[in-house]
């Protein structure tokens, strides 16, 4: 549950950071970082693909897919809180 939460979240903030850094890429001037890291933890909320696998991966093992869905399900709305709560009080204007 903790790669799906931070997983994205961290790929999306670190390679926005590198871009940043490395000169290719420029925040609008409307746009905080923070904010590119709230839509990180938003992006962690696509759950549809994480349980489609879990149901190919426990074929047969009901309780292990119902186990993977309550996970993937409480993992994707920690991701979405976390990423509002960033955006609501990341506002640069």
């Amino acid at each position: 549950m903790l790669a799906l939460v931070l997983g994205k979240d961290i790929g999306i903030s670190l390679f926005a950071w590198l871009g940043l850094k490395m000169g290719l890429v420029r925040l609008p001037s409307s746009v905080s970082f923070s904010q590119i890291v709230g839509v990180g933890f938003l992006a962690g909320v696509g759950f549809t693909m994480s349980l489609f696998i879990s149901v190919l991966a426990f074929e047969g093992q009901a309780e292990l897919i119902e186990q993977a869905k309550l996970g993937i399900l409480l993992g994707s709305l920690i991701a979405s809180i976390l990423g509002v709560f960033i955006l609501l009080f990341s506002s640069k204007n």
